[in-house]
């Protein structure tokens, strides 16, 4: 560790948050490890994009298709508040 890193956790433990180093460091490694899970699906939900995109999929980006997208989920928003069934497009 950094000599800063070292006064954080030391800081840390002064105060009561954690007891010992390896507390610290396994904080670390599990907000490490959480971080880590959630860029893969990220990464996962980019590809399933990408490949929507390749087949045809989709949406193009424009003024209009974005105030269309915007009508339809106020649309479904309303819908839900009613107590209506939901449908997907």
């Amino acid at each position: 560790m950094t000599p800063d890193q070292e006064a954080f956790v030391r800081q840390a433990m002064e105060t009561g948050r954690f007891r010992r180093k390896e507390d610290a460091v396994q904080e670390a490694l599990s907000l490490w490890e959480e971080r880590e899970r959630k860029r893969a699906e990220f990464l996962a939900t980019l590809d399933d994009a990408k490949t929507c995109l390749a087949r045809g999929e989709g949406r193009p980006i424009t003024q209009q298709s974005m105030r269309d997208l915007a009508e339809e989920v106020k649309k479904r928003g309303q819908a839900r508040l009613a107590g209506e069934p939901q449908t997907l497009r």
